[in-house]
C-alpha cells in the first residue's frame, strides 16, 4: 500500500523567507505579506489542493551576524521586515474549513499565562486547527530585544523550555476539568469553580500561580512541532513534539536521524509513530521536465549570495564576511548548532567555503530543491519518503504564490493519482486529521500527567 504522505506549505509573515533575493522577481507577490487578501487567497490554494497545513516560520530579532550589522539584511529583505505570524491566521481560518496552522513562538521571550491563552483563542477560533511550533531562539538580537542583555546558552535554552511547556500543559490540560463549563442560565452559573484549579509553579526559571483564562478549546493543547536538531534538541523532541520538522541534503544521514528520532521516543515511553516527521523541501516543476529545469535557470538570475550568507550567518551565529574565521567560530557557535556544524563535521554536507555555502542556501533555504515534472517530482518525494522513513515535506517557496500553485495543479494530482496523497480531507481537528484518533494528546505524552 502507497504512502499518504502529509504536505505543508512553509511560509513566513515577510517579504524574503528562505530564497534569497527572489522578492525581485516580477512574478513574486511576496511584498504583500502586510495585506490580509494575500494570506486569504495563498489559504484558499492550499486547501484547494488538500494541503495539511500552513507552517509559519517566525524570528523576532534582526540578522546582524553577516558583517556585524543589520544592513545587509534590510538591504535585500532577509527575512526583514516582518510582522507577527499570529495575527494573520483568524482570516485565514475563516476563510477555509479543514487547512490547519503550525504557528513558531519563541517561548523564550514569551509569559506563561498571556501566551497560553492566545494559543487557546487560537484553537478556539480555527475550531481545533492550530499547531505550536516549539522555538528556543538564537539571535542575540532577538534577546536584546527582549530586555536581555544576550541570548542565554544554547543547552540552557532548552532547560528553560522544558520547564515553560510543562506549564503550558498545566494551563491546557489541568487548570479545568472538561465539564466545569455548565452555562446554566436558571442557577446562573457560567462556569464551576470546583472545578477550576490553580497553576502553581515554583521552578529555577519561572514562578507562576494562576489559573488558566480559557475554557478548554478543541484540542487543549496544540499540535505540537517542535525542529531542534542538535543532541539536546532531538531528546526535547522525543519527549514533547507530535511534529519533527527536519533539514538534510544526504538520504542515508537524514534515515539515521529520524531512526534515532524514533528511537528516543520510544524510550521516553512513547510509540515511534507518536511522532510525526516532515523533511524541507523546494519544488519547482513544470508541464516537462525541460519546462522545470528553464523555470529554475529563470529563479537563479534573481538569487543573492549576500541574502543568503546573511541568513546563514543569523543561523550560525557566524559571520561569513570574514572566511578565514569562519571555522574556529562554527567550533564555538550558540546559535542553531546543527547548522554550524556543517563548518566543523565531515562528510557530503561539509561547506569549505562561503560560496559553496551561499549557493546551497540561497534557494530554498538549505534543503533539497527538487526540480522537474509533476511525474518526477513525485518519485522524488515518494522515495524520499520512502527511504528516510519519512510522514511528510515542509515545501518551502520559491515564487510566491507560484511555487504553491504549480505543487497543488501538479504535483497533487499526480501524488492522488498514486494513492500517495488524500483525496479529501478527514474530519476533526489537527490532531484528528494528523493521527486519524481523537482530538486530545495521547496518554503516553507528559502532559497527559497533568489532567484531572
Amino acid at each position: 500500500m502507497a504512502r499518504e504522505l502529509l504536505l505543508n506549505a512553509f511560509a513566513m509573515n515577510c517579504a524574503g523567507h528562505q530564497s534569497q533575493g527572489m522578492w525581485r522577481h516580477p512574478r513574486d507577490k511576496s511584498e504583500n505579506y502586510k495585506h490580509t487578501d494575500h494570506w486569504v487567497k495563498l489559504a484558499r490554494t492550499l486547501e484547494r489542493g488538500k494541503f495539511d497545513g500552513l507552517f509559519l516560520a517566525d524570528v523576532v530579532g534582526v540578522y546582524d551576524v553577516y558583517g556585524g550589522s543589520p544592513d545587509t539584511a534590510l538591504r535585500e529583505a532577509v527575512q526583514v521586515p516582518t510582522n507577527d505570524p499570529l495575527l494573520i491566521i483568524p482570516p485565514m481560518a475563516d476563510a477555509t474549513e479543514h487547512l490547519a496552522f503550525a504557528v513558531t513562538v519563541n517561548l523564550s521571550h514569551e509569559a506563561p499565562l498571556p501566551f497560553a491563552r492566545r494559543m487557546s483563542t487560537l484553537d478556539h477560533m480555527t475550531d481545533g486547527r492550530i499547531g505550536w511550533n516549539i522555538v528556543t531562539g538564537y539571535l542575540d538580537s532577538g534577546a536584546k530585544g527582549a530586555g536581555k542583555s544576550e541570548q542565554v546558552t544554547h543547552d540552557t535554552r532548552y532547560d528553560i523550555a522544558e520547564e515553560f511547556v510543562t506549564i503550558q500543559y498545566d494551563f491546557w490540560e489541568g487548570s479545568w476539568e472538561d465539564d466545569a463549563v455548565r452555562k446554566n442560565r436558571e442557577e446562573g452559573v457560567f462556569t464551576d469553580p470546583a472545578k477550576v484549579h490553580r497553576v502553581v509553579h515554583e521552578g529555577e526559571y519561572f514562578h507562576v500561580n494562576a489559573v488558566h483564562l480559557c475554557e478548554p478549546s478543541p484540542q487543549r493543547t496544540p499540535v505540537l512541532y517542535q525542529a531542534g536538531a542538535s543532541s539536546k534538541g532531538t531528546a526535547f523532541a522525543a519527549r514533547h513534539a507530535e511534529c519533527v520538522f527536519v533539514v538534510g541534503h544526504s538520504r542515508p544521514r537524514l534515515a539515521e536521524s529520524v531512526a534515532n528520532l524514533r528511537k528516543l521516543a520510544v524510550e521516553a515511553g512513547r510509540a515511534p509513530n507518536d511522532i510525526k516527521i516532515f523533511a524541507l523541501t523546494t519544488v519547482i516543476t513544470g508541464a516537462t521536465d525541460e519546462d522545470a529545469q528553464a523555470k529554475a535557470e529563470e529563479y537563479k538570475e534573481y538569487l543573492s549570495s549576500s541574502g543568503a550568507l546573511a541568513l546563514m550567518a543569523g543561523w550560525t551565529g557566524i559571520d561569513f564576511s570574514k572566511p578565514d574565521r569562519v571555522g574556529a567560530a562554527a567550533a564555538g557557535s550558540n546559535s542553531i548548532q546543527s547548522a554550524a556544524a556543517m563548518f566543523t563535521q565531515g562528510g557530503p554536507s561539509a561547506h569549505r567555503d562561503v560560496d559553496s555555502i551561499a549557493r546551497s542556501v540561497a534557494l530554498g533555504g538549505g534543503g533539497p530543491v527538487l526540480i522537474g515534472s509533476a511525474k518526477h517530482i513525485a518519485d522524488e518525494l515518494v522515495s524520499w519518503a520512502e527511504e528516510c522513513d519519512l510522514d511528510g515535506f515542509n515545501l518551502a517557496y520559491a515564487v510566491m504564490p507560484e511555487t504553491f500553485e504549480d505543487v497543488v495543479d501538479l504535483v497533487v494530482p499526480e501524488l492522488q493519482s498514486r494513492g500517495s496523497f488524500k483525496t479529501e480531507y478527514a474530519p476533526g481537528t489537527y490532531r484528528e486529521k494528523l493521527f486519524k484518533r481523537g482530538p486530545r494528546l495521547e496518554s503516553n505524552h507528559p502532559a497527559a500527567r497533568l489532567r484531572h
